[in-house]
């Protein structure tokens, strides 16, 4: 009785650390995305003016990244561990990949503007003239409204996909989750705002099985 009791703890733990990771990262990645849209145009020409008026904004936003990330990678483990020998090869290793490539896009990104703010300090003069800048802002306009979005969206319906054959959530999130995800890989790279979709989503999720969770306990 005493070692049933143990793994009935344990197996409640699980979704209960996996939700709490999740609405971290969910809530730490929108703080994150919020000021940095209030603070950098969506306009990758854009001549630079933010560095002089919003860079500590900026830095500010760029310090969530990475424990967003960590809260992410969190949130993938413990799922996975939830899912145990019921996950399909197939669908964990594309929710695996797209998930770290999304965590690779996103501290990329970060990293290239925290780059910008470094070069800007040590030569304000010389840099918003110069085809680095240009160059540094493009890359990262590309990244995280391209290839950042259409990961996010594979994750998507990578974790939906496992959580219909798994029942792990409700059928309804799940089918948000496709519906969303097409939102995301097939939206236009000028809506600068639309990647709150998917942070938004896992905080759906993330809530969902911490409530369940606790009904069960």
């Amino acid at each position: 009785m005493e070692t049933d009791s143990k793994l009935t703890a344990v197996r409640l733990r699980a979704p209960r650390a996996a939700a709490i990771a999740g609405i971290v990262f969910s809530v730490l990645l929108i703080a994150s995305i919020v000021l940095l849209r209030r603070s950098v145009p969506a306009d990758p020409m854009e001549a630079g003016a933010w560095l002089s008026t919003s860079a500590k904004s900026v830095t500010l936003s760029l310090n969530l990244v990475p424990f967003a990330g960590i809260a992410f990678l969190w949130f993938m483990g413990v799922l996975r561990d939830r899912l145990g020998v019921r996950e399909d090869p197939f669908f964990a290793t594309v929710f695996l990949g797209s998930g770290l490539l999304f965590l690779a896009l996103l501290f990329m990104s970060a990293a290239v503007i925290g780059g910008i703010i470094i070069a800007f300090t040590a030569a304000p003069d010389g840099l918003l003239t110069s085809s680095t800048f240009r160059f540094g802002r493009a890359v990262t306009y590309e990244v995280m409204n391209v290839y950042a979005y259409r990961m996010a969206a594979v994750f998507m319906v990578a974790t939906s996909t496992l959580a219909l054959r798994t029942e792990i959530i409700a059928r309804w999130i799940a089918y948000l989750g496709y519906a969303l995800a097409l939102v995301l890989m097939f939206s236009g790279r000028n809506v600068d705002t639309i990647i709150l979709v998917f942070p938004l989503w896992v905080l759906l999720v993330s809530v969902y099985i911490l409530i369940t969770n606790f009904r069960k306990a």
